[in-house]
């Protein structure tokens, strides 16, 4: 019973990650926005870019490693990949976002994360 809830989170979970970094690369302003911190309109948008990029690469390597390796492996690497959406929170607060977005998306990721990777260590 575990197995099922344990994979079916990560697999959410990354597959998200995959939309969000396709989502940066194919709209970005409307991206940053939804970050929580717009991009000024004179702004680089190179930025904006490497964000959908890393976002993209995280979400197809763990779906390699939900697909490939153990168990242990895939709790390893949502622990770690917990670091980004916690890093995500203070940049949302340290740049004029809103309190509810870096709380209740940011944060809140980084929560569901680090259950995702309770729940994998489980196994």
């Amino acid at each position: 019973m575990l197995s099922p809830l344990a994979y079916g989170l990560a697999v959410v979970l990354t597959l998200f990650v995959v939309f969000i970094g396709l989502r940066f690369l194919m709209a970005p302003r409307a991206s940053a926005a939804g970050y929580g911190v717009p991009a000024k309109d004179d702004g680089d948008p190179a930025y904006l870019t490497i964000k959908g990029l890393r976002d993209l690469t995280f979400g197809i390597l763990g779906l390699a490693l939900i697909a490939f390796a153990s168990a242990h492996a895939v709790g390893w690497y949502m622990l770690a990949v917990a670091i980004v959406p916690l890093g995500d929170t203070l940049i949302v607060l340290r740049h004029g976002g809103t309190k509810p977005v870096a709380f209740g998306i940011h944060f809140a990721t980084a929560v569901v994360v680090l259950i995702s990777a309770a729940l994998m260590f489980a196994l």
